[in-house]
């Protein structure tokens, strides 16, 4: 049998035999020390190795490495605290890119003015009432597209205004999910986030929860459902006449965002099973928090899932929730309408063209190919509003040129609209970059972590890993500034919240909507792992822990989470 060598780095065992069996056997090296780690003290288990560049070190009580510090994967270590400023502490456990005003949400999505001012009207009208009629929940939902989070952001921004009117901060908190965000896709810091901003929003509030944290400061690593009662309800009960307190809101958008469950499980779960496992305890949540009779009154915003529709219709919330239909309210082609030609306006100023206020030869199209939706028209105008291109051409050329082959009636949603844009977009992309284009969709698409998250950097590293040319990454996405945020001035974005809409990365996982353009995730996770482990086979240990580079700290953090995830079983065989 032939028999394949490598030349190993210096300072390592030689090693005969296939790729696989290769790293079958540096796998199972790796097994057999951890099966010895099991049985030493974590304080002797934990070393540091030798300095003199980025150093990483062995955290038994971690699922990642640590580079210099950093941690990096889900910390479960013992917290012990002296001196502690407990909001602080409880500031630094909350997902604060979920909240309103957050640096990773600037500048926030918000209703064009005269649009969307029936639904927006009805939910500000229900959090003011004070008839003694009102549910303390209120349901907006619609399907994607419709402007919900624009919808949650405007209420958000039009009771902030009424402070002075009101005499109090009428936002108690909010939180935005959002699928692609580590900290804002599942429910982990869901009630933390909410206690630390009803804490500085509430006066006389703050104190009670600082001393809560600072009593039991492992409070954050409980269940969600006792950090509701020690975080938000009991220091309520505790403050003096609680029922002359003025309401305050609670906005909590996108539940069908929240896609993992955050908890561990010994089978297999599909994903479909766990975000509505996720999905569902946020929900109840929120019941809990309303059953309390706190001062509270919560706005839940999201799309109308089958399993979301049946458990708020259900008899534990039908007698506190208030529906309402975005869809069914409202004149939204009007909404669109107007939208547009604001839009229209602005870029025609822009560019420098004659008559800005003039209607364009396409403009009635175009709205009417939206069918209400504002993510289309939204989608549409970032396309023509291109400086490289002219606006009035891109607008006939989207208008004019059909889809390569006929909408496939079957599958035909609500979102078809949508989809069909996004393959109008797609096929504008130079067809040279497409195959680049569809690995580094997948890429950003895989959850991938960097030691810098920020999204340039990180498409360097994937350039450098992938073997591409320094740059074609961010060459190949830049046509798609319709859909992704490539020219956002905030240089910290996460290489994960490219996306401006969730439903540009459903429209690429679907093959029925992309068939042309569909991105295989798992596919293209699997191809990324094999390169990884032929990576870690060919460079030295010391370069591992001493003189990791970008890449290395990359394949570091990623390579067992991929193996984890089931990809190394299909290597395997």
């Amino acid at each position: 049998m032939l028999r394949a060598k490598r030349q190993l780095s210096q300072g390592s065992v030689e090693e005969e035999g296939p790729p696989f069996q290769r790293r079958r056997s540096s796998i199972g090296r790796a097994e057999e020390n951890n099966d010895r780690n099991r049985h030493i003290p974590p304080q002797e288990q934990e070393i540091a190795l030798p300095t003199g560049g980025p150093t990483m070190y062995y955290q038994p009580c971690s699922n990642g490495p640590i580079f210099n510090g950093a941690i990096y994967g889900n910390i479960q270590n013992n917290m012990q605290v002296s001196t502690l400023d407990g909001l602080q502490f409880l500031y630094q456990h909350a997902a604060m890119g979920a909240i309103h005003e957050s640096d990773e949400r600037y500048p926030p999505p918000l209703c064009q003015a005269g649009t969307r001012d029936v639904v927006v009207g009805r939910a500000i009208s229900w959090y003011l009432d004070k008839s003694g009629r009102k549910k303390g929940i209120m349901w907006v939902h619609a399907p994607a597209g419709f402007g919900k989070t624009a919808v949650a952001g405007t209420v958000t921004e039009k009771l902030k205004a009424m402070v002075i009117e009101l005499g109090f901060d009428p936002i108690g908190a909010t939180f935005f999910f959002w699928r692609t965000s580590p900290e804002r896709s599942s429910p982990a810091r869901f009630i933390i986030t909410l206690a630390y901003q009803l804490a500085q929003s509430i006066p006389e509030l703050g104190p009670r929860v600082e001393a809560v944290v600072k009593s039991k400061p492992d409070i954050v690593k409980m269940g969600l459902e006792l950090q509701v009662v020690k975080l938000i309800v009991e220091p309520f009960k505790s403050l003096p006449n609680l029922d002359a307190m003025p309401n305050r809101l609670i906005v909590v958008d996108g539940v069908d965002e929240c896609i993992n469950s955050d908890r561990e499980s010994r089978v297999e779960k599909k994903y479909a099973e766990d975000q509505e496992t996720a999905q569902i305890r946020v929900l109840e949540l929120i019941r809990s928090l309303e059953s309390h009779q706190l001062p509270l009154s919560f706005l839940v915003l999201s799309r109308p899932e089958a399993w979301i529709k049946q458990h708020l219709g259900s008899s534990a919330f039908r007698d506190v929730v208030e529906p309402l239909d975005l869809y069914e309210v409202g004149d939204h082609m009007n909404d669109v309408a107007k939208f547009v030609r604001a839009e229209l306006s602005r870029i025609a100023s822009s560019f420098g063209l004659e008559s800005p206020d003039e209607k364009w030869t396409d403009e009635e199209l175009l709205v009417a190919r939206s069918e209400g939706q504002m993510v289309y028209a939204a989608a549409a105008i970032r396309h023509i509003d291109d400086p490289y291109g002219d606006p009035r051409q891109l607008l006939e050329d989207l208008i004019r040129n059909s889809p390569a082959t006929s909408p496939d009636i079957s599958h035909s949603t609500l979102l078809s609209p949508l989809y069909e844009l996004y393959g109008q977009i797609m096929r504008s992309c130079p067809r040279r970059n497409r195959a680049v284009l569809i690995d580094v969709l997948a890429d950003i698409m895989s959850g991938y972590r960097f030691t810098n998250e920020a999204y340039k950097p990180a498409l360097e590293v994937l350039d450098r890993f992938s073997e591409r040319s320094p740059g074609c990454g961010f060459k190949a996405l830049r046509p798609l500034h319709a859909v992704l945020q490539l020219e956002s001035s905030d240089t910290s974005l996460h290489v994960g919240n490219l996306f401006i809409h969730s439903s540009f990365r459903e429209f690429l996982q679907s093959p029925h909507a992309s068939p042309h353009f569909s991105v295989d995730v798992s596919k293209r996770q699997e191809w990324m792992l094999s390169k990884m482990l032929d990576y870690m086979t060919s460079i030295a240990f010391q370069d591992v822990v001493v003189n990791a580079d970008e890449v290395t700290k990359f394949v570091s953090l990623n390579i067992w989470d991929l193996w984890c995830q089931g990809h190394g079983q299909i290597l395997w065989h």
